[in-house]
């Protein structure tokens, strides 16, 4: 769940090159494709591939390069995306999703509309309970609306539902151990590289 991240949270963020530290325009959309995942993310400079994403930040994105394509073709967005029932029924839309940065896969939606009524106005939805996603509606599984949560239950595995000073440090603890970790280290090596590095950034 380190990678995954709210569309809410990253919009308006500004992408920079993290080569050049050239900025890239911030982010103004989110962009699916056909296959069903997150694949751009759009300012005024155009579109840059998620690809090119190497890191997410509070305050800015970095990427790999300055890669940004003009037009790429067969897109769409989910942000206010209705939703409709397998029967054709309207209920409701898409305020919001969660999504990994690093492979574009929806980790869920969350749901708006008469839909989410019971929850108080916003409800998630697990993507398993999605049959399709077109480009004027998203389907919901029959019984899918039965399977609804709210924020709270939902989310709360989530590590973007975590306050700021909570994810920096995961992330942080992410880091050392990556550099740290071996793949030839033994499960009781292992363990002890993780204490030290807790006890390092508990100092």
């Amino acid at each position: 769940m380190l990678n995954v991240i709210r569309s809410s949270q990253i919009i308006g963020l500004m992408a920079v090159d993290g080569t050049t530290t050239t900025q890239l325009g911030a982010v103004e959309d989110i962009w699916l494709d056909q296959a069903g995942r997150i694949a751009y993310l759009s300012s005024s400079e155009g579109y840059l591939p998620l690809e090119q994403v190497s890191g997410i930040g509070t305050q800015a994105i970095s990427t790999y390069g300055q890669l940004v394509v003009l037009e790429p073709s067969h897109l769409h967005r989910l942000h206010r995306l209705a939703v409709q029932s397998a029967m054709g029924e309207p209920l409701g839309w898409i305020e919001d999703f969660l999504f990994d940065w690093q492979t574009g896969q929806i980790a869920a939606y969350l749901v708006a509309g008469d839909i989410a009524e019971p929850f108080g106005g916003l409800a998630v939805l697990d993507p398993e309970d999605v049959q399709e996603i077109a480009i004027a509606s998203l389907i919901v599984r029959s019984g899918g609306e039965q399977r609804l949560t709210s924020e709270a239950e939902g989310l709360k595995g989530f590590l973007t539902e975590k306050s700021h000073q909570v994810r920096h440090l995961v992330r942080v603890m992410g880091d050392r151990l990556h550099d740290t970790i071996a793949p030839e280290d033994r499960p009781e090596t292992v363990r002890v590289k993780i204490t030290a590095v807790s006890d390092e950034l508990t100092d």
